[in-house]
C-alpha cells in the first residue's frame, strides 16, 4: 500500500497495541520502526519480541489493568481477537474496558472490525434465486441481527457515541476476510496445502460469488494512517481492499502465482457444514455468517483510497507473500 503521510506523530509518544496476531504485531512493527514507543498487550505474553516493544501479558477486559498499562498513551489499538465462538461474552467487556482506558487517558481509541454489523444486505434477486448486493460503503446501516454482527455494531455504536460527545477520540477501521501470512484466512490452511500437494479444494458457500478479500499489511497500514492522521477520527473506514474476486478465481490465481496446474473448487454442501456444526462450535458459529459466500460481499474501500491517496497491495503481491508463508 502507498502511504502518503500526513505526519508522522510525535517521536516517542506512547502507543499501546492490544493484542498480537497478525494485525496487532504489524501495527506495532510499524509504530515502533517511525519512532514510537510501543506496549503490546497480548492475553499469553508473546508477540514480537524483536522491534524493542514493551511486552506485557494481561486481559484485556480487566479495568483496573488496562488503565494502568495505557496511562499516558497517545493511542490504544484495539487488535484483539477473542475466540469466534465467544464473540457476544468476550467483546462487550473488552470494548467497554478499552474505551473507558482511551477516554481515561486522552488516547484515541482505533478499533480493528470487519463488516459483520453490515448484516446481509439483500437489495435484489437475480433469475439464480441470489441475491445481488450493492457493494457495502462507511454509509451502509448497521443492520445485522445475529449475535455476532450485532456485537460489532454496538462497540462501534459506543465508541461513537463517546466521540461525538468529547468524552474520547475513536475511530473503526473495517475489512473484509483477511489474506495474508498467519491471518487464519479462508484462503490460507484450508486452501494452500491442498493446491501446492495439487488436491482439490473445497470451500464453503459458493464458488462463484464475488467476494472482497483484504490484506493484511493494508489493514495494518490503515490502522497507522488513523492513528496520525485527525481526519480520520470520528467515523468508520474500509481498508484499501482489491477488486472482488470468487472462491473459484481465488484459488485459481493462487495456483497461477504458485505455478501449478489447476486444482477442482467445490462447495462444501451446506447439509455436511450443519452437521458438523454439531461436534465444532466454530462451523456450528458459520451458519450466522453463511451469506457471505452464499451471495455476492463486495467492499467499496474508495474512501480511505480517495482521502488518504491509498491503495491496496496488488493482489498478485498478496498471494506471493501467502505462497511464501507455507515455505
Amino acid at each position: 500500500m502507498d502511504m502518503n503521510e500526513t505526519g508522522n506523530g510525535t517521536a516517542g509518544e506512547l502507543h499501546v497495541v492490544v493484542g498480537a496476531g497478525p494485525i496487532g504485531s504489524g501495527v506495532a512493527r510499524a509504530l515502533a520502526s517511525s519512532g514510537q514507543r510501543v506496549r503490546i498487550i497480548p492475553r499469553s505474553g508473546s508477540g514480537p519480541a524483536d522491534i524493542g516493544a514493551d511486552l506485557v501479558a494481561g486481559d484485556a477486559s480487566d479495568d483496573e489493568a488496562v488503565a494502568r498499562l495505557t496511562q499516558g498513551a497517545a493511542a490504544i489499538y484495539n487488535c484483539a481477537n477473542p475466540p469466534y465462538h465467544r464473540w457476544p461474552v468476550l467483546w462487550p467487556p473488552i470494548a467497554a474496558s478499552l474505551l473507558g482506558a482511551a477516554e481515561q487517558a486522552g488516547a484515541l481509541l482505533v478499533t480493528i472490525s470487519n463488516l459483520y454489523g453490515y448484516g446481509p444486505a439483500r437489495n435484489s434477486q437475480g433469475s439464480d434465486g441470489y441475491t445481488t448486493e450493492r457493494p457495502m460503503t462507511e454509509a451502509t446501516p448497521l443492520a445485522a441481527t445475529g449475535p455476532k454482527g450485532t456485537v460489532r455494531a454496538r462497540m462501534w455504536r459506543d465508541a461513537l457515541a463517546a466521540h461525538e460527545a468529547g468524552r474520547v477520540r475513536a475511530v473503526e477501521i473495517r475489512a473484509s476476510d483477511y489474506v495474508g501470512p498467519g491471518a487464519g484466512s479462508v484462503l490460507g490452511d484450508r486452501v494452500v496445502p491442498k493446491v501446492l500437494r495439487g488436491k482439490a479444494v473445497s470451500v464453503l458457500g459458493r464458488t462463484d460469488r464475488p467476494h472482497t478479500w483484504t490484506y493484511t499489511g493494508d489493514v495494518v497500514s490503515m490502522a497507522v494512517v488513523a492513528g496520525r492522521d485527525p481526519r480520520a477520527w470520528g467515523r468508520a473506514w474500509h481498508t484499501p481492499s482489491g477488486p472482488p474476486r470468487t472462491q473459484f478465481d481465488a484459488v485459481g490465481d493462487i495456483v497461477r502465482v504458485a505455478g501449478l496446474q489447476p486444482v477442482p473448487v467445490r462447495a462444501v454442501p451446506s447439509v455436511l457444514v450443519r452437521a458438523a456444526g454439531v461436534f465444532s462450535p466454530l462451523m456450528r458459529e458459520l451458519t450466522e455468517t453463511r451469506y457471505q459466500f452464499a451471495e455476492d460481499f463486495v467492499m467499496d474501500s474508495a474512501a480511505a483510497q480517495r482521502t488518504f491517496r491509498l491503495t491496496p497491495t496488488p493482489w498478485d503481491c498478496v498471494i506471493s507473500e501467502l505462497l511464501s508463508s507455507f515455505g
